[in-house]
């Protein structure tokens, strides 16, 4: 009998190897037959097509559309895109201290590091670079012309720059730069520390350990970490900085992925600095990834209050494999859980229908527990603890967030204002907010609605038709409505864009650090924070109960 069964059991572990093996030789003939129709296509189209190709531009047409349907986060890197990744992860690279943007073959400053080249030149945001050495900017078509910026340290580059209808020469001096994923950290009040932490690059724990020491120097007992804003980065710095604050040998995430030695469960390493200090995090729509991972493991293991928003929802891992002739594929390998058990992925890619991706947060979640017995949810991001709610954006606001209007407002601001009051006494206030308005007036191409655009195409057609004879007075009275209701619909987030206006403009005078010292004495967030930890009682029934 005992020998039956062992029969049975070797057969049928015999056919699931079999199985397995058959699904792997049947999938890698699929991957081999498509891989062999591309070659014999592309070998067709160099020999016989009437005008002459760009192997490498179809390439990477090809690449980018065949992972479009994947998910946003898989990605193919050529050999500067694979220079930039370096850049992000080790937040160094040698160049001006200046971010730039190509846009409509245009390269503009964004934002000018304080201290460095950029900076002691007198390059200012706003500005556009028109020639780098002798390479005009127009004849490029994409933004790896601003990788002509960066070269060796001590190397000089000359650059043509326009400004308020100026153009000058300058030449300024590439030099180490450093990203500190700490823009700025200070004491609050006597007891209440702020550290302000924007990405987790390789020196991310090193940074937010350094700004936590320097700050239990100066007194602080109680502490806001803030992660609003913050995409995340590398998983490891999420353990690492997690590991600042809960014991040796805590779960704080576990991995699950298609390759069993890529499922991991990732563990505190080393000994905590603080055990006892009271926490809040703050987070927004746009914390996501590792930022997750610390507020979502932090909030599991009740360490830290959560305050703001509502998060991103992404909880999948991604690892860049090397490919050949040194590029790269960023994929999307395992999902995350945090220590409680819940994924937190709010988008659906696997059941995606062309550009409708179904919401895990619109079905009925699950519900998880945390280390006091606290319920929590899986799908849809992390929500706080404390929410601090904001008017829901409306269409017109989003279209004016997408578009150039705010930074071209805040540059034509700067010139016009050679100063403006320091940062933790400066207020965009309601006068300036229809200056702002005025300037959207004067020029109404700053921005436009999908309902405009839409509306003019429309109207462009029916010219090319000839079908416009008679209605180009109505066509004039009804755009002018649309632009009305447009800037009517601004006003219902009037406060949330006088925020943004304001840190554009603080940014022009004191850098990133500016609008950190001036979201702590304004900021409902952070003043929110600082009541939830003056009160002990109140913090610590939240970590209990979470009556808040």
């Amino acid at each position: 009998m005992i020998n039956k069964i062992k029969k049975i059991a070797i057969v049928g572990a015999m056919l699931i190897l079999g199985s397995v093996f058959f699904a792997f030789k049947t999938n890698y003939f699929e991957v081999a037959k498509q891989l062999e129709i591309y070659s014999t296509l592309f070998k067709e189209l160099n020999m016989y097509y009437i005008d002459e190709i760009n192997p490498a531009k179809l390439t990477d047409t090809a690449i980018k559309n065949m992972l479009k349907d994947l998910d946003p986060y898989t990605n193919y890197y050529d050999e500067q895109g694979v220079e930039e990744v370096k850049i992000n992860s080790s937040g160094e690279y040698s160049g001006i201290g200046a971010q730039s943007v190509f846009i409509n073959k245009k390269l503009l400053i964004v934002e000018v590091y304080e201290g460095y080249s950029a900076d002691k030149t007198g390059i200012k945001v706003g500005d556009e670079i028109t020639k780098i050495d002798d390479v005009l900017i127009e004849d490029f078509q994409n933004n790896q012309v601003a990788s002509l910026l960066k070269g060796s340290v001590n190397s000089s580059v000359q650059l043509t720059v326009k400004r308020q209808d100026k153009t000058f020469d300058v030449s300024v001096t590439r030099e180490k730069i450093t990203l500190n994923p700490v823009p700025h950290y200070q004491m609050i009040t006597d007891e209440i520390g702020y550290i302000a932490f924007n990405k987790f690059n390789s020196k991310a724990s090193k940074s937010v350990k350094n700004a936590f020491v320097d700050l239990k120097s100066k007194g602080m007992n109680k502490l806001i970490l803030d992660l609003r804003g913050n995409p995340g980065g590398l998983l490891n710095q999420a353990i690492r900085i997690t590991n600042l604050f809960v014991p040796k040998n805590e779960v704080v995430v576990t991995t699950k992925a298609k390759i069993k030695k890529w499922s991991e469960v990732y563990k505190t390493k080393k000994e905590p600095i603080d055990l006892e200090i009271p926490i809040v995090i703050l987070i927004n729509g746009k914390s996501a990834s590792a930022a997750e991972i610390v507020a979502g493991s932090l909030q599991d293991l009740d360490r830290a209050v959560i305050l703001g928003q509502r998060s991103f929802g992404k909880g999948l891992v991604q690892r860049y494999r090397n490919l050949t002739y040194g590029t790269k594929l960023k994929l999307t390998i395992s999902k995350y859980y945090t220590p409680s058990g819940r994924n937190i992925q709010e988008l659906d890619y696997t059941n995606r229908k062309g550009d409708d991706i179904p919401k895990f947060s619109n079905l009925n979640r699950e519900a998880f527990k945390t280390k006091n017995k606290r319920i929590v949810y899986g799908g849809g991001g992390i929500a706080p603890d404390v929410e601090v709610k904001l008017t829901k954006e409306t269409d017109a606001t989003k279209a004016l967030y997408k578009s150039d209007a705010i930074f071209n407002f805040a540059t034509d601001y700067y010139f016009k204002n050679p100063s403006i009051a320091k940062p933790e006494n400066y207020v965009f206030s309601d006068d300036d907010y229809q200056g702002f308005i005025s300037f959207l007036i004067q020029d109404k191409n700053n921005f436009k609605t999908n309902s405009e655009k839409n509306f003019m195409k429309a109207y462009e057609t029916s010219e090319k038709e000839n079908l416009a004879k008679g209605i180009s007075v109505t066509y004039k009275k009804l755009l002018s409505q649309l632009e009305n209701q447009k800037l009517e619909e601004l006003n219902r987030n009037k406060e949330e864009i006088k925020a943004r206006i304001s840190d554009e403009i603080i940014n022009r005078y004191y850098f990133k650090k500016g609008e950190y010292q001036n979201h702590i004495v304004f900021n409902k967030s952070i003043q929110e924070a600082i009541k939830v930890l003056q009160n002990d009682n109140r913090y610590y029934q939240i970590l209990v109960n979470e009556s808040n």
